[in-house]
């Protein structure tokens, strides 16, 4: 029998960000309490889990808060390396960065990302001036769906630089936010 089950949302505490959605019982929430861990309810395994108990990347929980209803939990997490299982820092990465995060780590043969990878940074580099290049052309003045196509190649190429860098893409929207905040060269 799965036992009664409270939504946990997993949150950075240093900087807001949503991480993951998990599941706890009353088991998973005491242990959590007592080790600082977080501990969570695996649906699919139908057992207790320790988040990092097999990757070694795990939440050091700072604050635990109910919702107005008591059916859902906030862990405001001290992550230590990627959240999601693909790599990636959140599992709300986008799709793309989760794809390329998940090829950076397990280098599948015949893969595209790989052999960027191989090629090092400044190849990726490189490869993002040429994509960026392109769009640009594309934008001056050919079809909506040639610029789509290119700006398409350019961020996918941008998400390979920052995984050869050890970047993750959330550092990009970090220096946005910054910058929407009153910074000089702020967007819009």
């Amino acid at each position: 029998m799965q036992p009664e089950l409270r939504a946990a949302i997993v949150q950075d505490a240093a900087s807001g960000r949503v991480l993951m959605l998990a599941w706890m019982d009353d088991e998973a929430l005491r242990l959590t309490r007592e080790t600082g861990e977080a501990h969570f309810w695996s649906r699919s395994r139908r057992r207790l889990w320790r988040k990092g108990e097999t990757s070694g990347n795990t939440l050091a929980v700072e604050e635990l808060r109910y919702d107005c209803d008591g059916d859902a939990i906030l862990l405001g997490v001290r992550p230590a390396g990627p959240v999601c299982h693909t790599g990636a820092e959140s599992c709300f990465a986008p799709w793309l960065w989760r794809r390329v995060a998940e090829r950076a780590r397990e280098r599948p043969e015949g893969s595209y990302v790989a052999r960027l990878l191989d090629a090092g940074p400044a190849a990726c580099a490189r490869k993002v001036g040429e994509e960026g290049l392109e769009a640009a052309l594309a934008g001056a003045g050919e079809s909506d769906e040639r610029l789509v196509e290119e700006l398409a190649d350019l961020l996918f190429h941008s998400y390979v630089l920052l995984a050869a860098r050890g970047l993750d893409p959330a550092a990009v929207e970090d220096e946005l936010r910054r910058r929407d905040r009153g910074a000089e060269g702020a967007p819009g």
